[in-house]
């Protein structure tokens, strides 16, 4: 049965939940049909512009950065709990060495050319409206020293939410 689409506010409490306490997964596929996925501690949720929109952060270092870069899309995945495992080596392991995507079930998003994991029960898919970066000046100094101790401060990514779709 595929995913039927809802409102983005449905379950968003877990999303946020899930969000807080082990992390969600953003995927985003370049234009050569390669994937990636990763694991994410730090989102937003909100409507700006008129538009409900997730705001996900991404380190330029990170593999999938240069994937959400020039696609200019990405999906949000809310894996179950029996996935921990899984989100935890998304988490610990780069693309770049490992596929991560090898052997998980996957489908390419209704709304975005962006992989989705079927095993997760709700998928946000979201097309880039807008990035900013971390300016480091305007930021506090407790907080500078805790997230950015090597300075490697991350691009916000701005995804209009297209689609929402739930098992």
């Amino acid at each position: 049965m595929a995913p039927r689409e809802v409102p983005y506010t449905y379950q968003l409490d877990k999303t946020l939940e899930m969000l807080a306490s082990g992390g969600l997964l953003l995927a985003s596929t370049r234009e050569d049909g390669a994937s990636n996925v990763m694991t994410i501690g730090w989102a937003s949720v909100g409507v700006i512009w008129g538009v409900p929109v997730m705001v996900v952060l991404v380190r330029p270092s990170r593999y999938t950065y240069r994937f959400i870069e020039t696609s200019r899309l990405f999906t949000v995945n809310v894996p179950t709990q029996a996935m921990r495992p899984y989100v935890n080596m998304c988490g610990t392991k780069s693309g770049r060495d490992v596929d991560k995507l090898a052997g998980v079930p996957t489908s390419m998003g209704q709304r975005v050319d962006a992989v989705v994991l079927k095993e997760c029960p709700l998928v946000y898919e979201c097309k880039v409206v807008h990035t900013n970066d971390v300016i480091p000046e305007n930021l506090v100094p407790d907080v500078a020293r805790r997230a950015y101790p090597l300075g490697d401060y991350h691009r916000f990514f701005y995804g209009q939410i297209v689609g929402t779709f739930a098992e």
